[in-house]
């Protein structure tokens, strides 16, 4: 039986292997708010059920029937987000949130009326991709803000999230995907980097810019 524990230690491994991680117990812990025996004992299980390969002091790997999985809860959960955002009206730092609660329990026919009432839509109001019915999900070679050298114009595909303050702050500054960022200075060792949005200049720490995707 596929738990709602399980989706979620299946969906947390995937994005973590999305951006190029290696999801070993200390991360997966950390993302998931548990300890790392809890982690242990549940990769264990995973991998009896062969939806994962565990490898102990290495991390683990999803499967290709683990993938399939994670892969349906997200795009549960974008899909709600998306819906959340346009048909409800929630700010788009809501609604992480309450897809949280919800992915788990929404039926096939209601993750279906979804995605017709929103047009089969490509992507949730953060940018992220929307997996297909068929468990398929665009490819894309993103790029952090804060590795985007100084002069460059850039346009903003993807912003993490996970941190509704950070998304109400960017908001609030007119940072969205699809939205063309220039980046004018970078202070060293860290620092903040100058950016232009529109007509209008900010100063963005690492912990905004690492958060945004171009």
């Amino acid at each position: 039986m596929i738990t709602q524990a399980i989706q979620d230690y299946l969906k947390v491994i995937y994005k973590i292997e999305e951006t190029g991680g290696s999801p070993t117990t200390n991360i997966i812990a950390e993302r998931l708010n548990v300890t790392q025996p809890s982690v242990t004992g549940m990769t264990k299980k995973l991998a009896e059920m062969n939806l994962i390969t565990y490898t102990p002091y290495q991390g683990v790997q999803l499967t290709e029937a683990g993938r399939k999985i994670a892969l349906e809860v997200i795009r549960h959960h974008r899909l709600l987000e998306l819906y959340l955002a346009r048909a409800m009206g929630y700010s788009w730092d809501r609604v992480h949130q309450e897809a949280e609660k919800l992915e788990h329990f929404i039926s096939e026919e209601f993750e279906e009326r979804m995605d017709e009432i929103l047009g089969n839509p490509n992507s949730d109001p953060h940018g992220a991709p929307i997996p297909t019915k068929d468990g398929s999900i665009a490819e894309r070679k993103l790029a952090a803000l804060t590795s985007i050298p100084v002069g460059q114009t850039v346009r903003i595909k993807q912003i993490s999230d996970r941190d509704s303050e950070k998304l109400c702050y960017l908001a609030g500054i007119g940072i969205y995907p699809e939205v063309l960022i220039v980046v004018l200075e970078k202070t060293p060792f860290g620092g903040a980097s100058l950016v232009r949005v529109g007509d209008k200049e900010h100063y963005l720490g690492e912990g905004l810019t690492d958060c945004i995707f171009v």
